[in-house]
């Protein structure tokens, strides 16, 4: 059996000494050192370059921007678990050591709530709702979830503020990776409604850093595990998140979804942006819930009987009737009616295509009917 090796007095002291000031010089590193967005007491805005078309800064307001000094101190890797998710064993450490009741005590009641509903989320990873007051770039140390390590950047975060507290959301935790989106669609989502956890709390300089993606995960889990929402047919509501002119992103249950014009309503929209907004709440049905692929299909026009059933003993072929153009496509004029039915017209032959603009009140005669496109055909006789 071996022999334990004695070490004299002195040099056991020695070595004691030397090992607790190398342990306080590192604890003193990992306490300052930040976990998701750090190397600031607060992401400060600043412009990423020169403007492009899909990234504008305004100029006018640069110089009532507050920039905060970064720290000195660069980011150390944190202590994660297997997904990159939990903030790291000191940051929590550092957290709970605040003195919360001294911090806490010349709070209005608003600020109390608020801040109670950003500690519950941190702690718990319970979710919170808010809504997005403007998108603007960041200069932050992002980590990397593929290699594990930091990386400084300027990326576009969006800013949420309950009452008073700024919430800041980065880019690369408003989705999972295989569903980004483009920076033009992220910049045209202020002031819709999401949903975020919260993963860092910088209580003293009163900020703090959250994650939709963390949120849409949650809601995802809850959703495939309900079949009464998932079943073909069950009625919900989605909330719209960004508006183009020809589609719109919306969100359901953690499922963002592309939608078009035909996915929307039965009337021909020509310009979605004029009907939809972020932040509205819209009444759908699903469709189809693929539980394996995780894939959502949902209808918001379905949620009203179809015009079209019906629009035979209303609009029998032959007769006329008021409309309003709405919109021209591949050489055809899409028309609507008061009752909500669309006709897919041509002109007469004494008028011609450049007479005739969107929004025009025009005279049209019913041609046919086609059940199985569940299409209305007219022509277009005159202006009214």
């Amino acid at each position: 059996m071996a022999r334990k090796k004695i070490i004299p007095e002195e040099e056991q002291v020695q070595v004691t000494a030397a090992e607790k000031e190398e342990n306080a010089i590192a604890e003193e590193a990992l306490v300052d050192a930040p976990v998701e967005v750090t190397g600031q007491t607060l992401l400060s805005l600043e412009s990423a370059g020169e403007d492009t078309a899909d990234q504008v800064w305004d100029v006018d307001h640069q110089e009532e921007t507050i920039e905060y000094q970064p720290m000195e101190i660069p980011p150390l890797p944190p202590e994660l678990d297997d997904e990159g998710l939990q903030p790291s064993k000191i940051e929590r450490l550092k957290f709970y050591e605040l003195d919360f009741r001294e911090l806490d005590r010349a709070l209005s009641p608003a600020e109390r709530r608020e801040w109670n509903s950003i500690y519950a989320s941190y702690r718990g990873r319970s979710a919170m709702t808010g809504r997005i007051m403007g998108v603007d770039p960041a200069k932050a140390y992002v980590y990397d979830r593929k290699k594990r390590a930091y990386r400084q950047e300027v990326m576009l975060c969006a800013t949420v503020v309950p009452y008073r507290i700024p919430i800041m959301i980065p880019m690369n935790e408003m989705w999972e990776d295989d569903d980004a989106r483009p920076d033009f669609v992220f910049k045209s989502m202020a002031g819709a409604q999401i949903d975020f956890i919260i993963t860092k709390v910088d209580r003293e300089a009163e900020f703090a850093v959250a994650s939709r993606r963390l949120a849409m995960r949650a809601q995802r889990y809850f959703f495939a595990h309900r079949a009464e929402l998932n079943e073909p047919g069950a009625r919900l509501r989605c909330r719209v998140l960004a508006v183009g002119h020809r589609r719109c992103l919306v969100e359901c249950y953690g499922h963002d979804i592309e939608m078009t014009q035909k996915d929307l309503r039965y009337l021909a929209i020509p310009n979605l942006k004029a009907e939809y907004h972020p932040g509205d709440e819209l009444p759908c049905i699903v469709k189809k819930y693929d539980a394996a692929a995780d894939k959502l299909v949902i209808s918001v026009k379905e949620v009203e009987k179809n015009p079209y059933d019906g629009a035979k003993s209303r609009h029998p072929v032959g007769c006329r009737r008021y409309a309003v153009i709405a919109g021209k496509y591949g050489g055809g004029v899409f028309c609507n009616v008061p009752d909500g039915a669309v006709f897919m017209c041509n002109y007469s032959y004494q008028h011609k295509d450049s007479e005739f603009r969107v929004g025009d009140h025009v005279i049209l005669t019913v041609q046919k009917y086609d059940d199985e496109k569940k299409q209305i055909y007219g022509k277009i006789m005159s202006k009214w």
